[in-house]
């Protein structure tokens, strides 16, 4: 099963000039489409000045969410090719804005595909890509008297703690990796007084 993916660690920037034209790239690592949303609204403000305001994004690692926005250029020449060097980097949770600052000649459509693939591609060769595992989150609840032995588990599949309380159960939430949480609830559910739930992804 696999369970890890590849994104960019923090934002980077790039840029692509064309016959006065000035592309610039940023692109930002993101993990829902309306922090998408935010970041956009936020460069479109801070570039108010810019003729067009490009981008595109994909959020998630099996059911993703993605979109690309030519914002006034022709069908396809801007949105497009910062959707295709996405993919290929293979990346996820990115978004990637280009802003363009018209040099008072037109570029034509092959001109304008190449300049956003290469604002894009600047900018993601600039960025620090790294692989990140796909988690999920158990809720666990046991009785004191199985602590030991859910200690062992826990250091067993290198399980990271988020939340705790001792109260007349022991409450657990952690982090494990999504291929081990299947042989990690089997291995619990053998342990008396216990129960758990199994929540989405991160």
């Amino acid at each position: 099963m696999k369970d890890t993916y590849k994104t960019i660690s923090s934002s980077a920037r790039g840029e692509h000039k064309d016959r006065g034209s000035k592309f610039i790239a940023f692109a930002y690592p993101v993990g829902s489409e309306s922090t998408a949303k935010e970041i956009i609204t936020d460069i479109k403000k801070q570039y108010h000045d810019a003729r067009h305001h490009c981008y595109a994004y994909k959020i998630g690692i099996e059911n993703d969410i993605s979109r690309s926005y030519d914002d006034g250029e022709p069908s396809g020449t801007a949105g497009k090719p910062i959707y295709g060097q996405i993919l290929s980097f293979g990346i996820t949770n990115v978004l990637i804005v280009v802003v363009r600052y018209f040099g008072g000649r037109l570029l034509g459509t092959g001109g304008l595909i190449r300049a956003y693939r290469g604002a894009t591609e600047n900018a993601l060769n600039h960025a620090e890509i790294i692989e990140k595992t796909i988690d999920h989150i158990v809720e666990i609840n046991f009785g004191y008297e199985n602590q030991g032995e859910i200690n062992n588990v826990l250091k067993a599949y290198e399980c990271k703690v988020i939340k705790q309380c001792f109260d007349e159960k022991c409450h657990l939430s952690i982090q494990i990796r999504k291929s081990q949480s299947e042989a990690f609830i089997k291995r619990i559910s053998a342990f008396k007084n216990m129960d758990y739930k199994l929540n989405k992804d991160l």
